[in-house]
């Protein structure tokens, strides 16, 4: 009877990544450009643990990252904990914790890595790391102004053209009124809008948000910007956004996908039992901008 060991395989975890040098070199480069961009539009960086109460995104994250794609454990404390899939429930978290003695408005960002248990593919991995700038305590439009062109700063700093990449813009404050109007249940417009996140907005339900983008467009024109548009398809997964949504798409015929995005969430503190307070932040993937630097031949380096 044979005694012999079977070998460890030398492969990483499906989904995640190992960083040769060389490769580790290409991430460097990515994070000094975000933050070098973020910093010199003054957001100040902040981190928290990758171990979260799993109860933190129930209330009000993606029904699909809650249900299907987070890694959960029970702790030997009998505590359930999980790996963070997003950042801004940790923000809204930390946020709450000091929210009287914090002076608004905020300007942070963080770099974390996120777990999200689905299929690897070109774009998606099950760990990845992600540039969150968020800008808390401006209600008006001037916050989406200038949380988007600071979005646009980015892929700019990266070496993109204005042609490289679009920014499409909605409202689900708009769509949601008018979806209220015709006597559907608040309840029932989160189910829609999760729907029509995987599946697209129907015809009939698209006009809805485009009056409520054309001050923000113009101001966007006026900034600098002049690669957004309206986009009633538009509506972003997760529950906790009240008002402006946005993504960011490639427009090279090889990777004709949504880079990243975000939007306006102003009561996400809620959960919390605290005052609100206005916010507005967007997250860009490492993996997604990898592609993207690649598909365009920008430097990685």
């Amino acid at each position: 009877m044979s005694t012999e060991k079977k070998a460890l395989s030398s492969e990483p975890y499906k989904g995640v990544r190992d960083f040769y040098p060389e490769d580790m070199a290409v991430q460097n480069h990515i994070y000094s450009v975000w933050r070098s961009v973020a910093e010199k539009a003054g957001y100040q960086e902040y981190s928290a643990s990758l171990l979260e109460p799993a109860e933190l995104y129930r209330s009000k994250g993606s029904e699909e990252i809650v249900n299907e794609q987070m890694f959960t454990f029970t702790d030997r404390g009998d505590r359930e904990v999980a790996l963070r899939p997003e950042m801004t429930p940790t923000l809204a978290r930390m946020v709450a914790a000091q929210r009287k003695s914090l002076k608004f408005p905020l300007r942070w960002y963080s770099i974390p890595n996120l777990f999200r248990y689905e299929r690897p593919q070109r774009g998606r991995k099950r760990e990845h790391w992600q540039l969150n700038c968020d800008l808390l305590g401006i209600a008006d439009v001037s916050a989406e102004v200038e949380i988007i062109k600071l979005a646009s700063d980015v892929m700019k700093a990266f070496g993109a053209k204005g042609g490289d990449f679009v920014i499409k813009i909605n409202n689900r404050a708009a769509m949601e009124a008018s979806l209220l109007a015709e006597g559907i249940s608040k309840e029932n417009i989160r189910d829609m809008f999760r729907q029509w996140d995987k599946g697209g907005v129907p015809e009939d339900k698209r006009a809805t948000g485009f009056a409520a983008t054309n001050a923000l467009l113009k101001a966007l024109k006026e900034n600098g910007v002049e690669n957004a548009e309206f986009d009633a398809s538009i509506v972003r997964g997760f529950d906790y956004y009240t008002g402006m949504v946005f993504e960011v798409f490639d427009t090279h015929e090889e990777n004709r996908r949504s880079l990243f995005g975000g939007g306006r969430y102003d009561n996400l503190l809620d959960m919390f039992g605290v005052e609100p307070v206005p916010a507005v932040g967007f997250g860009m993937g490492d993996v997604t901008i990898r592609d993207f630097l690649e598909t365009h031949g920008l430097p990685l380096k």
